[in-house]
C-alpha cells in the first residue's frame, strides 16, 4: 500500500515464468493477471520485458565492443542500483542504437556541465531511451546475467495496444531502486503520479520474478 497525492493504491507484484522472445506479452497478462484483475485497475509492466519480447535483449558473448565503447564506458559512473550503460557492451548496444556522433556530442556536453553541478545532461542529448539499456548483474536473474538489453521499441504504442486488447490502462516503466521512468501510460494519471506510486519499486531488483504488477486505488 501506498499514498499518494491524498490518493491510496494497493500494488499487487505478479510471478510470472522466466520471459524469453518468443512469448507475447498479452498472452502473458492474461494468464498471471487476468483472473485477478478489477475493472478500474492498472496493469504496470516493466520495460525489461517488453524489450525481450522485441528481441531487443542480446547474450553479451554476441556482442563486440568498438574501441569507442572501450573509451567511453571508462567515463561512467557505476550505480549499485543497475549497469546502464557502464559496461562495454551496453555502451556498444547505445552508440549502435544512437550512432557514434551523437554519443560523442552526449559525452562532451556532460563533460562541460557536470563541474556545473548539472546532472543527466548525457542522457537527453543522446536521447532514444539510452537511459534504459541494461546489461548483466550479479543479482540478474538468469540467464539475462549475461544479457544486455536495449530499451523497448516505441513504448507508447505498446501501451495503447495492450490496452486495446485487454481493456485495462497500462503503464510501461523503467524502474530500479534508484529510480523510475515512465515510457508509456494509457491511464489518467500523469506520468509524475505513476513515478510516486512505483517510488519504492515494488517490482524489486533480483530474482523476485515480478515483471507485472497491478496498481488498484483503494
Amino acid at each position: 500500500m501506498i499514498e499518494v497525492e491524498g490518493e491510496k493504491y494497493a500494488r499487487f507484484p505478479i510471478r510470472t515464468h522466466i520471459i524469453k522472445q518468443e512469448d507475447i506479452i498479452i498472452e502473458v497478462l492474461k494468464k498471471y493477471a487476468g483472473r485477478h484483475l478489477k475493472p478500474c485497475d492498472l496493469i504496470f509492466i516493466s520495460e525489461k520485458i517488453i524489450a525481450i519480447t522485441q528481441g531487443r535483449a542480446f547474450p553479451i558473448k554476441e556482442i563486440k565492443p568498438s574501441k569507442l565503447a572501450n573509451f567511453l564506458v571508462r567515463f561512467v559512473h557505476k550505480s549499485p542500483y543497475g549497469i546502464g550503460i557502464g559496461s562495454p557492451w551496453t555502451m556498444e548496444l547505445a552508440i549502435k542504437e544512437t550512432g557514434a556522433p551523437r554519443m560523442l556530442l552526449a559525452a562532451a556536453i556532460s563533460a562541460i556541465t557536470k563541474p556545473f553541478g548539472i546532472r543527466g545532461a548525457f542522457y537527453k542529448v543522446a536521447g532514444k531511451n539510452v537511459n534504459a539499456i541494461d546489461g548483466p548483474c550479479d543479482y540478474t536473474l538468469p540467464p539475462y546475467d549475461k544479457y544486455a538489453s536495449l530499451a523497448p521499441n516505441n513504448p507508447k504504442k505498446v501501451a495503447r495496444e495492450l490496452k486495446k486488447e485487454i481493456n485495462q490502462d497500462i503503464v510501461i516503466v523503467d524502474a530500479n531502486d534508484l529510480g523510475v521512468v515512465v515510457l508509456g501510460n494509457t491511464s489518467s494519471l500523469s506520468n509524475q503520479t505513476c513515478v510516486k506510486i512505483f517510488k519504492d519499486n515494488p517490482l524489486g531488483q533480483t530474482d523476485e520474478q515480478t515483471p507485472v504488477c497491478i496498481v488498484r486505488k483503494i
